[in-house]
């Protein structure tokens, strides 16, 4: 009995001992996806200083960017649990604030690379997305960041705890953290239409919106690389939307309230902020949607 039991002592350690190993593998993976730097060369864009390149801005800022930066720039918890933080960044020239320290080639860095100054990526902010921001459109947006009203917030640098670092080295987060990977800075630019009530242009304003990685590359349905997140449904005629008019979607963006009464959730559908778009955005985005192919909903 007194071998059985050592027996079952040796392999239940052996067990034990693998795990940590596998652990503390995983860990050295995450820690170095977290530390890996990246070296290429920043195209410069023209940044303009005029008033209307700033309000352009400022508008684009308030459709985007305060979803998770707060409406005053100044940044806020975006991730926590028992194993990370990751705080999303004070914009501004405030103490504490990153604006005072970018330069021109940071803010492109960041936008088209997802990679911050020190070379390393930056988590979460969906530079992905945001990298199909025509030059002159992500020149107003500098513009305005780099004059945005000063606010005094100092947040903590990300942190990733053993088990932290073990989850993101086992991809249990997918490619949502470390932006900088998700990039292909090969990609041939694509051709920016001009703003105006079309197809053409709403198809821009969703893609710099990240709006597939809820609702999936066909925006047949998906659910995005967060734990918490919800299936994101069928925005094609496949979908719900086949019932819907021009007048509901809006209605949908500006309040978060469906036509079924169906009170959309701001965590998972960022209406919050999506209802800053203009009334002719959001009918540009509409004309895209009711272009699409119908498709069956793609279920998780």
């Amino acid at each position: 009995m007194k071998k059985v039991l050592k027996w079952i002592g040796i392999v239940i350690g052996s067990l034990l001992g693998l795990i940590v190993l596998v652990i503390l593998g995983l860990a050295l993976k995450g820690n170095s996806m977290l530390k890996k730097t990246y070296d290429l060369q920043v195209e410069t864009i023209p940044i303009p200083t005029d008033e209307a390149a700033v309000a352009r801005g400022e508008h684009w800022v308030m459709a985007e960017c305060i979803g998770c930066h707060g409406e005053d720039l100044s940044g806020a918890p975006f991730f926590e649990a028992p194993f990370a933080t990751v705080n999303a960044k004070n914009l501004t020239t405030g103490k504490g604030g990153i604006g005072s320290e970018f330069t021109d080639e940071d803010w492109v860095r960041v936008f088209r690379h997802g990679i911050g100054p020190d070379g390393n990526s930056i988590l979460i902010m969906p530079s992905h997305a945001f990298r199909l921001f025509s030059d002159a459109d992500l020149g107003d947006i500098i513009a305005y960041l780099k004059v945005a009203p000063p606010v005094d917030k100092e947040l903590s640098e990300p942190n990733f705890n053993l088990l932290g670092k073990a989850l993101l080295g086992a991809g249990v987060f997918g490619d949502s953290i470390v932006i900088a990977e998700t990039i292909n800075n090969n990609a041939i630019d694509p051709v920016y239409p001009p703003a105006g009530v079309t197809p053409e242009y709403g198809q821009y304003l969703i893609n710099v919106s990240a709006c597939r990685d809820c609702h999936g590359a066909e925006l047949s349905g998906g659910k995005s690389a967060d734990p918490s997140a919800i299936y994101a449904p069928n925005l094609t005629s496949g979908g719900e939307l086949i019932a819907w008019k021009e007048e509901d979607f809006i209605k949908a963006i500006r309040t978060g309230l469906t036509p079924t009464n169906r009170q959309l959730d701001p965590l998972q559908m960022p209406w919050e902020h999506y209802k800053n778009f203009s009334d002719d955005e959001l009918k540009a985005i509409w004309a895209y949607l009711e272009s699409l192919p119908r498709l069956e909903s793609t279920l998780p």
